[in-house]
Formats: structure tokens, sequence, C-alpha cells
């Protein structure tokens, strides 16, 4: 099937002074039809937040929640007691499940924070609230995919409750990637953080994205030195 391709410039985007925001799918007053969710995959902000501001305690429930910071640092908050700071290099799990309340600041008083937020829809309700993050090495994505976020607490990464299999991938110029598809029915969905790819013939540029449904394998071409990150979801049934 072709790629479902979603420009940077085409994105819902907020502007409330202290956060700025860009939507790839439908999420608070910004809402489009044609984009409410790729399979499980629901949510897709690229938050930048100002010094010393973020998003007050509110709650959550059944949604697993990834948080990956791609510039400066979140201070986090919750109601089942964890409290931390996630930095550039980290990334961050919440599984909401019967109920979760947290916050997210900005932990710096002076540089601005730009975080990814993304919400994929559980395989079950009513889970038990989790939160984890955990540092993963540059080094160990270069011109290769670095698994972060799968559905199996002995793999490598991060958990969730969902057949859903994140990567994290830096690419040089010139290099050719290959990508092998967990879900089969349902889809990979790219988003580049920087540089330039193509995949499959699909070119994107920085913070443009790309929905791979129903695909075996992703032939990730890199135009430019690329950071990209993989979502590999399943379609909810």
């Amino acid at each position: 099937m072709e790629a479902v391709v979603h420009k940077a410039n085409t994105r819902g985007r907020v502007d409330f002074g202290w956060l700025k925001s860009n939507h790839t799918f439908s999420f608070g007053s910004y809402m489009n039809p044609e984009r409410i969710r790729f399979g499980s995959l629901r949510v897709l902000n690229d938050d930048i937040v100002a010094p010393g501001r973020g998003f007050d305690p509110h709650p959550h429930q059944d949604m697993e929640i990834i948080s990956i910071p791609i510039e400066g640092a979140i201070e986090h908050k919750d109601s089942i007691g964890t409290s931390g700071v996630i930095t550039s290099g980290e990334v961050q799990v919440m599984s909401a499940g019967t109920g979760i309340v947290h916050s997210e600041y900005n932990h710096s008083e002076t540089d601005l924070v730009n975080f990814l937020q993304i919400w994929v829809i559980p395989d079950k309700r009513g889970a038990q609230p989790r939160y984890d993050q955990k540092k993963f090495l540059p080094e160990d994505r270069k011109n290769r995919f670095q698994v972060v976020v799968s559905p199996k607490e002995s793999a490598e990464g991060l958990w969730i409750n969902q057949n859903a299999w994140f990567s994290l991938g830096n690419a040089e110029a010139g290099k050719e990637l290959q990508y092998e598809s967990r879900n089969k029915n349902g889809g990979v969905y790219a988003f580049l953080i920087s540089g330039k790819v193509n995949i499959n013939g699909t070119e994107l540029s920085p913070r443009d994205g790309a929905g791979f449904p129903r695909t075996d394998l992703l032939k990730v071409n890199a135009l430019e030195d690329s950071e990209l990150l993989l979502m590999d979801v399943p379609e909810i049934q």
C-alpha cells in the first residue's frame, strides 16, 4: 500500500506562549478527520516548552504514553510516587492504565525543551499504572536501528502494553538502513527528527512523518546525516 505522508508544515499547530506544539494527529483543538491515528498510534506531538514552564498535574487513563526529549530536560512527577528528570538521550514510558495523574515541566530555568509526546492505544484496559525511563547510547544506533520501546519486559528497551516497537536510528549520509516490520497487518510510522531520507521511494525532510501500512521491509536511504524514529504498531482490532 502507498505511504501516508504528513509533511511538517501540514501539522496542527498551537502556540500558547509557554508551549509551542505541532500535532501530527488530531489533538486538543486540532481536529482533522483524516488524521485521527495510524493503527494504534494515536498522538504524535512535537512540543517546545519555555524555561521553567510545563504541564500542570492532569489525569490519564488507558493509554501508553512515551516521551522522547530531543533537546533539553523534562521534570516528571506522578501520583504513583515517581519523580525524576528525563534528559536528551533518554526515553520515558508511562502506562496510564486504571488512572494516573502526572506533571511535566521544563527542568531548566534558562533553556527551551523540545520533546516528542507519543500516545499508543493499549492492547488491554485497566492495567496497573506504571512508569519507567532509560538512557540509550547514541553510538548503539549509528547506522542501525536501536529498539527503545517494545512489548516485552525481557527485551531491550522499555516495555508497554501493546505489540508496538519503537526504534531510533542515526544514519550517515549515503548509508542505507533496512527495517523489517514486526506488525505485518499494522504498519510502521516513520518520523524524521533531523536530516533528509528516502524511505521506499518517499522523501522526508525534518519533522516530516510517513506511515507505511502492511509493509514487510523499509529501506531507509540517508540523503544527509539523519536521525529517525520508527514506530511499528498493530492495527486496532
